[in-house]
């Protein structure tokens, strides 16, 4: 390294948020980049810690040390160079991971973890200013035709390293712009939506082919997608929401999460918000029932349309503050953890199990929940009432949506109802259709899913051509 005793002459710095309550008043990013001598400084504190527990955390595989020894040389460009080779989207990583990188930092033992995923954000930023990153079209075309069903993380990741490969592949989207949840499910608040529009254009400059509108398995049979390609990558994530078989789950005002945000962010990216009936917090008292990220994204949403007030609900018991260190470290850690959406106005109650939505006239007006104990049992006596005027369902994903495609398509699945494939050749149990991302593994993160649609590529390619050079 560079600077082989940076962690022990810089402290750790990291971003700031604008303060709560300016930024409660738009959905533009809000997070304050380290200056380029700050961002130097704290590359410099990566250690030379001899095995780097850091690339175990990394889905991707990015080679930290070696770029954060780049941004201490100052050598950005050769930086986005390494950074790119293992990470397709860095700037979406280096917005919404929960950096497991930085929880398996050696420095981390100390909770003083290198800002690994502030300098990765900084890294490609500052690519996409210089102009670096332009398309990569591949000197040669294979003549091979690869359709690309979804267009998330996992099947841009998967489209753009085919199309680099030569391979001539169409992305097929049911919605009106590609992303995925990076759209539709994560607010602009969080990552700008810009960001991928200039990604996609990248990729239409490499040869990729987007198809919009188009619901495989809805406006178009399964089988004459596949019957038009000589492979096939099924990336249509997980979408299929855990429901809360409670009383009173009708009424008008109970949701899907994911039913609210995108409407939201519909409206922000000048999209229609679609043909339901709008969904807003706007003068209401919110609960929130799901302690994970989309909770997070409900609440800060919420605030920002006006919400009176916003409860978050979550079955588990309250985590510890911090980990135990000598138990937990390299790997990700159970603990609290407290989102810039939860600053700007959110009670959080930890160990509450909802037992009826209460209504009148067809509307929710409140909820009626109990407390539990470690075992998930009634603790009597702890009954207690929440008004609630619109109640947010963020309880997760339980599998694809099994209706239209998959089951037009007849692939095998496994025992929680994703597609059943594996992590070397991401085949499923019909010939040339591959899977990669929340449809293979479920609900997961934005990390793993470039993950597995890079490595799902390199399979494909290899189905193809009888070989490849395609990275895992």
């Amino acid at each position: 390294m560079g600077k082989v005793t940076g962690f022990l002459e810089i402290d750790r710095q990291d971003r700031k948020y604008k303060p709560a309550a300016d930024r409660i008043r738009h959905y533009n990013e809000f997070v304050i980049p380290l200056s380029e001598e700050a961002t130097r400084d704290q590359a410099a504190r990566c250690m030379n810690c001899g095995i780097p527990f850091c690339h175990n955390g990394c889905p991707v595989n990015n080679q930290i040390p070696d770029w954060n020894d780049l941004v201490y040389r100052s050598d950005w460009e050769e930086a986005a160079r390494n950074l790119h080779s293992t990470n397709n989207f860095p700037e979406f990583t280096g917005r919404v991971c929960p950096a497991p990188c930085e929880a398996a930092c050696t420095l981390n033992i100390e909770d003083t973890p290198v800002t690994i995923k502030t300098i990765e954000c900084a890294i490609v930023d500052r690519a996409w200013e210089n102009g670096w990153l332009r398309p990569e079209p591949p000197s040669a075309k294979t003549g091979k035709t690869v359709a690309v069903i979804g267009s998330g993380p996992a099947g841009l990741a998967a489209a753009q390293q085919l199309a680099r490969a030569g391979h001539d592949v169409h992305v097929f989207e049911k919605f009106a712009k590609a992303g995925g949840l990076l759209r539709y499910g994560i607010p602009d608040f969080k990552m700008e939506k810009h960001l991928i529009d200039r990604r996609i254009a990248q990729m239409e400059g490499e040869g990729v082919t987007f198809h919009y509108g188009v619901h495989v398995g809805v406006d178009v049979q399964a089988s004459d997608i596949v019957g038009g390609h000589d492979a096939v990558i099924l990336a249509g994530g997980s979408e299929k929401p855990r429901d809360l078989p409670v009383p009173g789950r009708d009424l008008a005002g109970v949701h899907f999460a994911m039913e609210f945000l995108p409407q939201q962010n519909r409206r922000v990216g000048r999209e229609n918000a679609g043909p339901e009936e709008p969904i807003l917090a706007s003068g209401k008292h919110v609960v929130v029932i799901g302690g994970g990220d989309t909770g997070s994204d409900c609440i800060g949403t919420s605030v920002r349309q006006g919400a009176l007030s916003v409860t978050q609900l979550e079955i588990m018991p309250k985590p510890p503050e911090r980990e135990e260190k000598l138990t937990t470290w390299p790997y990700w850690p159970l603990k609290l953890r407290t989102s810039s959406s939860h600053q700007e106005g959110a009670e959080r109650d930890f160990a509450v199990m909802t037992k009826q939505v209460v209504g009148e006239n067809g509307v929710v007006k409140a909820l009626q929940c109990v407390r539990v104990d470690g075992k998930m049992q009634e603790i009597p006596g702890s009954e207690f009432e929440l008004r609630a005027d619109l109640i947010l369902l963020a309880m997760g994903f339980v599998s694809p949506v099994h209706e239209g495609m998959i089951q037009q398509l007849g692939v095998a699945l496994d025992g929680r109802g994703n597609v059943q494939a594996d992590t070397l050749a991401y085949k499923t149990s019909l010939d040339k259709i591959f899977v990669a991302g929340d449809m293979r593994r479920g609900q997961s993160l934005v990390v793993w899913a470039i993950r597995e649609g890079r490595q799902a590529a390199r399979a494909v390619d290899h189905f193809l051509m009888g070989a490849t050079n395609l990275p895992r």
